[in-house]
């Protein structure tokens, strides 16, 4: 099992998350290969991973969308502005 964390350790190093390590998060999240399928985590790194310029991502994104109740994505998008505050 895969597990990336990031800290404020990494940006302090010079260091930047990039769209792709996103991008594996959310298909982590998405399929369920790090654990249980989490939908509100998978659409959160998706879209972060968009952000950053992977296109692919936003499509995943998207398709994800689709399937998410409202609360589900209201959820998501929270996380990812919580996510974007902190690093």
């Amino acid at each position: 099992m895969a597990r990336f964390e990031f800290n404020s350790e990494d940006a302090a190093m010079g260091g930047t998350i990039n769209a792709e390590v996103l991008f594996q998060m959310g298909i982590l999240a998405s399929t369920g290969r790090n654990g249980d399928l989490d939908n509100v985590a998978a659409h959160k790194w998706f879209n972060l991973a968009a952000l950053k310029g992977k296109s692919e991502a936003a499509e995943y994104r998207q398709e994800l969308a689709a399937e998410m109740s409202k609360d589900e994505l209201s959820d998501a998008l929270k996380a990812a502005r919580e996510w974007m505050k902190l690093h």
